[in-house]
């Protein structure tokens, strides 16, 4: 088994990367953001809606209406966004380790623990509104003389 994040996950970070790029600017439409990421539509659909039901994004009704950050993108990280979607971040399961009672379990846990603080530190460390400083950046024509 590999420790690695759904795609649903994956989608949902370049969402709202994209609705970051328009922080202040107005709604997003999805069918933009479909087209411009590749992303089925009615996929991003069923993104939005655990966003939204999270407090991460609002919708706007109406011929421009579409959907919003809730915060400034520099207040949003990406553990926020892997929390909501994968349900935590916990990399081996709290309850199966205190329910096994195995001498491996007991050394070994304190070993888990650790990576999965240092996992929860890194994505708690990376804002939205670096990743779209940086999708900005490589996506400027570069010139050379």
């Amino acid at each position: 088994m590999a420790l690695k994040l759904s795609a649903k996950t994956r989608y949902a970070v370049r969402l709202m990367v994209n609705l970051a790029l328009n922080y202040r600017q107005g709604p997003v439409q999805l069918n933009e953001i479909s087209a411009k990421e590749g992303i089925s539509e009615k996929y991003l659909g069923q993104i939005v809606i655990t966003l939204r039901s999270a407090g991460l994004v609002r919708s706007v009704r109406g011929a421009k209406g579409g959907y919003l950050l809730v915060n400034d993108p520099s207040e949003v990280s990406l553990k926020d966004i892997v929390e909501i979607m994968e349900g935590g971040m916990d990399i081996i399961d709290k309850f199966e380790n205190e329910e096994s009672g195995s001498s491996e379990m007991c050394i070994t846990s304190h070993v888990w623990d650790k990576v999965g603080r240092a996992i929860n530190e890194v994505l708690e460390n990376i804002k939205l509104n670096e990743l779209a400083h940086r999708v900005q950046e490589e996506s400027r024509p570069m010139y050379f003389i």
